[in-house]
Parts: structure tokens; C-alpha cells; sequence
């Protein structure tokens, strides 16, 4: 068996009881404190998301939908991402995506002391069970020993950012992950240090590179596997999209 697939084992089922237990703790749970609804702001935060307020709460569903309301701000965040991982700006539950922003990457770029451009991609910082929307546009950042050649720069759309020290930014076709390391790889610059943010095209339909900020800012689209079910007896059901059949 090779690492990748044994890894891909363990993940797989190390999700299934992590989804199961939690779905228990919610039944036996009850109507002790878990609502089917809750306000979070102007959110409203219902099935499967469920908001919690503090550690010693009981969870109320999987925890990968686990939602942190800010009752002084009205904020929402996506505590599967991390607790400085990814604000929620609306949700559209028949559509079953999620419109949200990453405040680490957002608070890094608007440092006035500080500023630094991003440096894990965003899609690390998900669980398995969202999906970054090919709706959303590839935001690069690089971190270059030396300026790209300005002929370059003007071809690829390329913005020196405030941060400086021969960081760029580059706006990119529809997302798609890892595999657009090769694509947008440039000469002189990390291909380590090379980040990919999703952003989505803003209202009035004038991307560039050099609103970067304001890119990211605006947020990005992600969607969601329904939970799997757990029956009554609290035996639980591996989804298809994890399931693994071994040979």
C-alpha cells in the first residue's frame, strides 16, 4: 500500500467518525440547547451549519459546519477553516454555497506596519467536505529575488504590491487549485513562495490585478457536501464521495 493511499485511508475514516460522533452528541443532545435556527447578524445559520458560543458547548452537528457568532459585531466564521480563517458574507442554502472572505490573508495585506502578501494557499484551510467554486478567478501572488522584465509585467498583467520587495500580484483565468502551479509558474520567483487565493469578479465586472485588496476583500464562493447520514442506531453511513474499496 503506498503512503498516499494509506493517507488517504486514515483521512477518509478518521472524517467518518469524527462526522459520526458528532452527530450523536447532537441526538443525544436533544432539545437541550441545540435550535434548528439561529440568527448570527443579518445570517440566519441553520441546517447543516450550527452555531457555538463556547468551549464547553455540546455540538449540535458535524463539526466541520461549526459556525462562531460574534454577538458584538454579528459576525460569522467558519471554525472548521480555523479561528482566524474565513468570515461568512451570505449563505444560500439551495444553492448550498457559501459567500465568504479570509480574514488572515485580508489583515496581512492591510497591514500598515506590516505588510506582508499571503503565504499558504487558501484551499489548505478547508475541509474535505467544501469545495472552492470554478466561479471564482485565480488571484496569484509571487515573491521574486528580482523584478520581472516590465515587457513581462505589462503581458501577464503583473502589479507590484504595496508590500514590496519585488512582491507581484496576477490576476488568473477560473480557479482550480493546485493544478495551476505549472500555468502560472514565473522564472525568478518561489514556485514555494507562490500563493493562489480564489476572489470573485466584483459587481461592476472591472477585475484587475491592482485591486487586489479589494479582490480578497470581497470574498470568494465555496460549496458544500451535505452531511452523511447517521441511522438510529447511531451507526453511520460512508458517504460515496469518501468511500474507499480496498482490493
Amino acid at each position: 500500500m503506498s503512503p498516499s493511499f494509506f493517507f488517504v485511508v486514515v483521512s477518509a475514516w478518521s472524517l467518518a467518525l469524527m462526522l459520526a460522533a458528532a452527530a450523536r452528541g447532537a441526538e443525544e443532545e436533544g432539545g437541550g440547547g441545540c435550535l434548528g435556527s439561529q440568527k448570527c447578524g443579518d445570517l440566519n445559520i441553520s441546517s447543516p451549519f450550527w452555531i457555538i458560543q463556547g468551549q464547553a458547548d455540546k455540538p449540535c452537528g458535524p463539526l466541520d459546519y461549526q459556525v462562531y457568532c460574534n454577538n458584538s459585531t454579528g459576525v460569522a466564521t467558519l471554525r472548521s477553516s480555523t479561528d482566524s480563517g474565513f468570515d461568512i458574507i451570505n449563505i444560500s442554502y439551495g444553492d448550498r454555497t457559501m459567500l465568504v472572505f479570509d480574514v488572515h490573508k485580508l489583515a496581512r495585506l492591510n497591514n500598515s506596519t506590516g505588510c506582508s502578501i499571503p503565504v499558504f494557499n487558501t484551499f489548505a484551510k478547508l475541509p474535505i467536505t467544501f469545495t472552492i467554486s470554478p466561479s471564482n478567478h485565480n488571484l496569484v501572488f509571487y515573491n521574486c529575488t528580482e523584478a520581472p522584465p516590465a515587457e513581462q509585467q505589462q503581458q501577464l498583467g503583473l502589479v507590484e504590491t504595496r508590500c514590496g520587495n519585488n512582491t507581484f500580484a496576477r490576476l488568473g483565468g477560473r480557479f482550480h487549485g493546485e493544478g495551476d502551479y505549472d500555468k502560472y509558474y514565473l522564472e525568478g520567483c518561489s514556485r514555494n513562495s507562490t500563493v493562489f487565493l480564489p476572489v470573485l469578479e466584483p459587481p461592476d465586472g472591472k477585475a484587475n490585478a491592482s485591486r487586489y485588496v479589494e479582490l480578497v476583500g470581497g470574498g470568494f464562493l465555496i460549496t458544500w457536501d451535505l452531511p452523511p447520514p447517521v441511522t438510529s442506531s447511531g451507526k453511520f453511513t460512508l458517504p460515496e464521495t469518501i468511500r474507499i474499496k480496498f482490493v
